[in-house]
């Protein structure tokens, strides 16, 4: 499976974006997808989870009610709608494919990600 990140940016507080993970190659369609994030000096933490299906997901507390995942099949993407930005979301943003494709206790442990796309950037200022 292969992820490609985009639509990082920089924005101001209360704005919006919206990440995009294009995945490719086997399997891919059957993947659940998180989201993850690592601002400096920190480590890469669970954001977001999407299952195959799209029926399960999972959010961190801090996003709750501002962020949301989705999937389009056509496409083979998976998007992060971010609303509401605040400063503390800034980070580089990561997608990453678990070929188990539903969602369990374990969203958060990194180690179920067998496949990682490349970070995109995002900065929100106040």
């Amino acid at each position: 499976v292969q992820l490609q990140a985009s639509g990082g940016g920089s924005v101001q507080v209360g704005g919006y974006l919206r990440l995009s993970c294009a995945l490719s190659g086997p399997s891919s369609r059957s993947s659940g997808v998180g989201w993850f994030r690592q601002a400096p000096g920190k480590e890469r933490a669970i954001v977001a989870f999407g299952s195959w299906t799209g029926q399960n997901t999972y959010y961190t507390d801090s996003v709750k009610g501002r962020f949301t995942v989705s999937r389009d099949y056509a496409r083979n993407t998976v998007y992060l709608q971010m609303n509401s930005l605040k400063p503390e979301d800034t980070a580089v943003y990561y997608c990453a494919a678990d070929l188990r494709g539903v969602l369990t206790e374990r969203v958060a442990d990194l180690g179920r990600y067998g496949y990682w796309g490349q970070g995109t950037q995002v900065t929100v200022s106040s």
